[in-house]
């Protein structure tokens, strides 16, 4: 049993050593723990520093291409270094080294494919009320979109077996943490969490410069997700929305002529067509997407079934 704790970096020569240090040597049930660090263009002396520390492996770009990206990349390596668990950490030492143990634990076990860390946002110093309450909101918008339980979306801090790492795919260039639940989700893989400590902050998150930002690209990362994985179910509840609101404009106008003033509202006929039409252009849309998406899981399939061959393939030629 091999695990890789990969690191995203950019720019963190000041705070990696802390990172580095807290993470675990030993874990009941591996045979190998190595590190990885994934850097995102970095300015600093990040690279220099991680081989300073005896950082197993170092991937990375020339530029900053985001976290998104960054992730992928670092999936993408693990899995060809032989990885069957893959942890992912933050770089800053937000989190407790220590419970990548209780991470790894129930994909050791055989109880899970992706395990999240959940941090404890009441009891967060750090975390303003305005930011627990915004978690809080994020956090059950997820659970509503991807169907499962998991009580803190955003956490970076968490654990895929080879299985689930093999099927992750992120198509947003913002973050993984929302759209790989909702594909966990919707894919029906086995996904829990597990409750998970943190430290001290040590600087401010650099994912978002307000909170307004943060906001909006959270937002429309979950309805892109939402609209790739359940694009019928997307499609038909928003005709479905604007369709009862055109019919109910033409109860309406049908009550005003039975009471024999419905000369007036003509225009309301008018937009009550106009919203009925797009209501059922709408669900046309969702059957289209729905056929769209039947051949991207085919797609995903035979990704899955081709990264598998390559990584056995890798294998072999290590043996000869």
């Amino acid at each position: 049993m091999k695990i890789i704790i990969q690191i995203p970096c950019y720019n963190e020569e000041e705070y990696l050593s802390w990172t580095v240090a807290d993470l675990p040597r030993y874990i009941e049930g591996a045979d190998d723990i190595e590190y990885l660090v994934i850097d995102d263009g970095s300015t600093d002396r990040t690279v220099e520093t991680a081989r300073g520390l005896g950082i197993h492996h170092i991937v990375g770009f020339k530029n900053n291409k985001g976290l998104a990206r960054g992730f992928m990349t670092g999936i993408d390596a693990c899995l060809r270094l032989g990885a069957d668990i893959i942890v992912n950490t933050d770089a800053d030492n937000q989190y407790c080294g220590e419970d990548i143990e209780k991470l790894v634990r129930p994909i050791i076990n055989g109880e899970a494919d992706i395990v999240i860390g959940e941090r404890p946002i009441d009891e967060t110093e750090y975390f303003s009320a305005k930011k627990k309450k915004l978690q809080r909101i994020g956090s059950w918008v997820v659970r509503v979109a991807s169907g499962t339980s998991i009580p803190d979306a955003p956490s970076g801090f968490r654990a895929y077996s080879r299985e689930a790492a093999l099927r992750l795919n992120v198509i947003n260039e913002y973050s993984y943490t929302l759209e790989t639940i909702i594909q966990a989700g919707n894919s029906r893989m086995a996904i829990t969490s597990v409750p998970v400590r943190t430290n001290p902050e040590m600087r401010k998150s650099r994912l978002f410069n307000s909170m307004s930002a943060y906001i909006k690209r959270s937002a429309t990362v979950i309805v892109r997700a939402f609209m790739m994985y359940r694009p019928l179910r997307f499609f038909s509840l928003l005709g479905g929305i604007v369709t009862l609101v055109g019919l109910s404009v033409i109860v309406r106008f049908l009550v005003s002529a039975a009471t024999g003033d419905g000369g007036g509202h003509v225009q309301s006929l008018v937009l009550a067509a106009m919203l009925v039409m797009i209501g059922v252009q709408l669900g046309i849309a969702g059957l289209q997407a729905d056929l769209a998406a039947a051949n991207r899981k085919l797609l995903e399939d035979v990704q899955y079934r081709v990264k598998k061959l390559e990584i056995k393939a890798k294998g072999e030629s290590v043996e000869r």
